[in-house]
């Protein structure tokens, strides 16, 4: 029985099709569980970053009411406020997060300079509630990053980045963190002061 080598080729020719569109429908499918992986946490960290941001306004006119002469600063935070709450994009949003870290950074350095607006109780509520908001934001940043440098591998390394490339994926900007975080207010749970563990009774 003779076989037509044209017919042959045509089957070949559709079974390899075949297996190609399947290997990228696997590819793609994992490509996009990772890109909604990494959007469920962008989303989860920009309301955090929103409630820092609503808290931002309240904590510049606490400051003003004792700090008169910090004008300059105060309108530098308010500015990098306005850009992170317009920021519509991951990278925008941590280029303007960056700034606005930075901004928060000198107010609090400079607020060392007033023991008065230190003791005043609605300055130490804003301060706690941003403290807790920037322990929350740097877990989920960390989390998310994760996630976005196992996207990013995805869409770089061979064989998948075929299907990136195809499909359209792109890499994801990482959500960086500048030095300036380490002066931001942190919660101080100092063990030293706790009182001494009572003893057994003999």
């Amino acid at each position: 029985m003779n076989h037509d080598p044209l017919l042959i080729s045509f089957f070949l020719f559709l079974a390899g099709l075949l297996t190609f569109a399947l290997w990228l429908a696997m590819n793609y499918n994992k490509l996009v569980r990772l890109r909604n992986r990494a959007d469920a946490m962008w989303a989860d960290i920009d309301v955090q970053l929103k409630r820092r941001h609503d808290l931002v306004p309240n904590l510049v006119q606490v400051v003003s009411g004792y700090a008169t002469h910090e004008r300059g600063t105060l309108d530098e935070v308010t500015q990098a406020r306005n850009q992170a709450v317009a920021a519509t994009s991951p990278a925008q949003q941590a280029e303007a997060e960056n700034m606005l870290t930075g901004a928060l950074s000198r107010l609090f350095a400079n607020v060392e300079r007033y023991p008065d607006l230190k003791a005043e109780g609605d300055f130490q509520r804003l301060e706690t509630q941003l403290a807790q908001l920037e322990n929350v934001i740097a877990m989920s940043r960390q989390a998310y990053n994760l996630t976005v440098q196992a996207y990013n591998n995805a869409v770089d390394t061979f064989p998948t980045n075929i299907a990136a490339w195809l499909s359209g994926f792109q890499e994801r900007p990482y959500l960086t963190a500048e030095e300036s975080d380490r002066s931001l207010p942190q919660i101080d749970l100092d063990l030293s002061a706790a009182p001494p563990a009572p003893t057994a009774a003999h």
